[in-house]
């Protein structure tokens, strides 16, 4: 058994079946999105000190008048006011493609009209049928979960397909979170506890697809050996975390070294 469960903006994944763990116990594993926070973003420290000096300068008045310490705050928060509104974005545009895909009726906001849009073009050039949506996968001899956003038959062939919405484009981190997803070994359907294996789906390659108001590009991935162990090394690397608190002795008394 598989599950994913969510809590507010976040969720958590668990699995029974656990090597070395009773059958029966459901063990809490990391997402694959948790995994990959192991790789070195340069790019990302760049972009933090970048907003975070862009608003002090566009709001410089604004913040002489406030006490040292509340202009600090607002410095601090500087990040989140521009990325949680692009966070909110991403998620309701998921769950627009997820409702779309599977033939439900949507209300689409003014806002997203143009994402919507890009999303519709895309399916119907592509003409892509849905195999599943939403899919809950894990990997229980790495262990991981992940969520991936869909799987589609399109130009005769089974496709894993990633959908990000990110003002900058497509990340190599997006191969390394559909080579994850694509080497799992078990899925569940969303609700659902029976799991799959996840080979049932026959998939042939992966891609991205980056969702714009003004258009759509879809673009491969590589899911090879090389990409899987990155991830790996990279899981192993999230795994020993909680070692390195014992990397440092405890200090160490004179009277004690003497002894």
């Amino acid at each position: 058994m598989i599950k994913r469960r969510n809590h507010g903006r976040g969720h958590s994944y668990y699995a029974d079946r656990m090597p070395g763990r009773p059958a029966d116990e459901l063990v809490k594993l990391p997402g694959v999105t948790t995994i990959l926070d192991m790789q070195p973003k340069p790019g990302l420290i760049k972009w933090a000190a970048t907003t975070t000096a862009d608003y002090a300068v566009d709001h410089w008045r604004a913040l002489g008048k406030l006490p040292v310490s509340d202009r600090l705050k607002e410095l601090y928060g500087a990040r989140s006011k521009h990325v949680d509104p692009l966070a909110r974005r991403g998620t309701e545009v998921h769950a627009l493609a997820e409702k779309i895909i599977t033939g439900q009726p949507v209300t689409v906001p003014e806002a997203l009209a143009g994402h919507v849009d890009s999303y519709r073009k895309f399916l119907a050039t592509f003409r892509a049928e849905p195999v599943a949506v939403e899919l809950v996968i894990a990997n229980r001899a790495v262990g991981y979960c992940g969520t991936a956003d869909l799987v589609a038959v399109m130009l005769g062939e089974t496709w894993l397909i990633e959908i990000k919405t990110g003002e900058s484009g497509i990340w190599p981190e997006a191969a390394l979170q559909a080579t994850a997803y694509r080497r799992g070994e078990v899925f569940a359907f969303p609700g659902e506890d029976d799991e799959h294996d996840l080979g049932s789906l026959g998939i042939d390659r992966a891609a991205a697809l980056h969702l714009r108001a003004d258009g759509y590009d879809l673009r491969p991935l590589n899911t090879g050996d090389e990409v899987w162990a990155y991830f790996c090394r990279l899981a192993d690397n999230h795994r020993e975390q909680d070692a390195l608190r014992e990397w440092v002795g405890d200090a160490i008394e004179p009277l004690s070294v003497v002894a």
